[in-house]
């Protein structure tokens, strides 16, 4: 994923109400940017920090700015949720992510489940269609029991757990259904779940692994320029 045109740095004075961020644009201009994360941030939200902002090309949109890059100790981090599912899918479509290779078509937030939407629906005449659901991670505690481990989720998810609960039940289904963690930051060297944050959606993902929903992790490559899937990334799971 590309951005359609160049970031512009600015310095963060701070966010607030979740989806709101003040930023000081280098030029000396104050501005408010749309946060497009639900999530705590830990780490990623300190007053003073370097970040990276695109231009709302959205002509209804209310904020001009839209925030997307942080730098954390001298890695760029995705801030963003809204990009994680164009991230996966233009990875698959180029055969770059092997778990999810060999199906004909893919389309993407496809009805199911109670009230939901998949992120990704993958399906084939020779295979069972496949239901893959994508979460966005960006927590890494460098002051945690795993300093170099990325973690999901960084709050309490009950999205989440009932997002689970449906890819069980497509598996139970005869579906293939797969929990994909993007990792919009390069360094972590493992990915982990957070269950001392929220230990329902840790027990939820347990039960759904064993009835065999998949789970797999990406990093990604980050830059200015955009945002592209990278390597896989080990899962370890208690």
């Amino acid at each position: 994923m590309q951005f359609p045109v160049p970031l512009v740095r600015g310095t963060l004075i701070k966010r607030y109400k979740r989806f709101l961020a003040d930023i000081a644009l280098d030029g000396g201009e104050t501005v408010v940017a749309h946060c497009a994360n639900p999530g705590s941030m830990i780490g990623l939200q300190a007053p003073g920090s370097e970040v990276w902002l695109s231009p709302n090309q959205n002509p209804k949109a209310k904020l001009d700015w839209r925030w997307e890059l942080v730098r954390i100790e001298n890695h760029l981090i995705g801030v963003s949720t809204s990009h994680p599912n164009r991230i996966v899918s233009e990875a698959i479509e180029a055969g770059e992510i092997a778990e999810l290779t060999g199906y004909e078509t893919q389309r993407r937030e496809v009805p199911y489940g109670r009230n939901s939407r998949i992120d990704i629906l993958l399906e084939s005449e020779t295979r069972p269609t496949c239901y893959v659901e994508i979460k966005n991670v960006n927590l890494r505690r460098l002051d945690g029991l795993y300093p170099s481990a990325a973690e999901f989720p960084d709050a309490v998810t009950k999205r989440g757990a009932k997002h689970l609960d449906e890819l069980m039940e497509m598996v139970s289904a005869g579906h293939r259904a797969v929990m994909f963690y993007l990792v919009q930051r390069e360094d972590c060297d493992h990915f982990r779940i957070a269950g001392d944050i929220d230990p329902h959606y840790a027990e939820t993902l347990a039960k759904a692994r064993e009835n065999g929903v998949e789970a797999v992790c990406y990093t990604c490559r980050m830059s200015r320029e955009g945002i592209e899937v990278a390597t896989p990334l080990p899962l370890v799971l208690e």
